[in-house]
């Protein structure tokens, strides 16, 4: 079970993100499973060379990418919020088209929850030998690929209740930023 906790404490975040973009109404379900892919490959992909070079990696460097992470998020999440107040699609989708501040948003989102995950390597996994840090690195990708996935179908099934269908966008923006700032200042 304790080999469980830090996949589950790695995936909270892609929870999050995964449920406010679940949330909206700008993404279909293909998309919603790539974003889903995205974070359960970079968790995977950053815990692993976190694992490989946690010993090269003091404590003081680890601090600039969270800050950043938390960063990229929150901008995604006060855009959202943006997107919320929009009075119509016709004119979001041509604002979406306009503006591109990210040129892939998988990326960005993957590498953005998975901050942590580096971390997490640097620190948990870096005495081990290589085969134990693939091994616990492919379940942390395995657990975030199921949490996320629950987060989507979980938010499909939320935006029916007509209240919350009314303010997802709203809601998913909000998830975003409060995200966000955790990982700025945590």
């Amino acid at each position: 079970m304790s080999v469980l906790l830090i996949p589950i404490a790695l995936a909270l975040d892609a929870f999050g993100v995964s449920l406010s973009l679940g949330f909206s109404n700008k993404y279909k379900f293909k998309q919603l499973m790539t974003f889903c892919l995205s974070f359960s490959f970079f968790q995977f992909l950053f815990s692993f060379i976190g694992g490989i070079f946690g010993d090269l990696v003091n404590s003081y460097v680890l601090a600039i990418p969270k800050v950043f992470g938390g960063i990229v998020i929150l901008i995604v999440g006060i855009l959202m919020l943006k997107e919320a107040f929009s009075k119509s699609q016709e004119e979001e989708d041509e604002e979406i088209g306009k503006r591109k501040l990210f040129n892939n948003l998988y990326i960005t989102l993957g590498i953005s929850v998975s901050i942590d995950a580096l971390v997490v390597g640097f620190t948990a996994y870096n005495s081990y030998s290589l085969g134990v840090i693939f091994l616990n690195t492919i379940l942390v990708g395995v657990v975030t690929l199921i949490i996320c996935l629950f987060a989507i179908l979980l938010s499909t099934y939320l935006k029916k209740v007509n209240l919350i269908s009314k303010y997802a966008d709203f809601l998913g923006g909000v998830i975003l930023i409060l995200f966000g700032i955790k990982m700025i200042f945590s």
